[in-house]
């Protein structure tokens, strides 16, 4: 692993300690809200897609003719996984705040304690491998 991938690995569970530790700050202070409503958007949906990253880009996106837009493979599961990452952010928020409104323990400092300490564990954890997808076979002594 690179410094860089490193790092890039390292931001989202960096953005919730991040978030966690402006709690501290007076209460309408926008940089409290900057550093928590940033890190809820995007912080563990991007630990997770980091994850299965791998996975993800084994199927690229197709478009409907591909000589016309050569980078649309491209940008096109960039939008994917940035859509992705802030959708399972959000599905991660709502299952921690549920649980813990379930306990009778819900508080703000719970729930990014608890999202935090999700994005390092998905940010450490090893990533999963992709599996390609097996060739189209032929008949024996037809043309592929």
């Amino acid at each position: 692993m690179t410094p860089q991938e490193l790092v890039v690995r390292m931001l989202p569970p960096f953005g919730g300690w991040l978030a966690l530790a402006a709690l501290a700050l007076p209460g309408g202070s926008p940089v409290r809200g900057a550093a928590v409503a940033v890190f809820l958007a995007a912080g563990p949906g991007a630990a997770l897609v980091g994850l299965c990253g791998p996975a993800l880009r084994v199927r690229p996106a197709r478009g409907p003719d591909e000589r016309r837009d050569p980078g649309f493979a491209r940008r096109s599961d960039l939008l994917e996984r940035l859509m992705l990452a802030v959708l399972l952010s959000a599905a991660a928020v709502m299952v921690v705040a549920t649980a813990l409104i379930a306990t009778h323990t819900f508080s703000a400092q719970r729930v990014l304690l608890a999202l935090a300490l999700l994005t390092t564990l998905a940010a450490f954890c090893p990533r999963l491998r992709g599996v390609s997808p097996p060739a189209p076979r032929t008949q024996e002594g037809s043309a592929p």
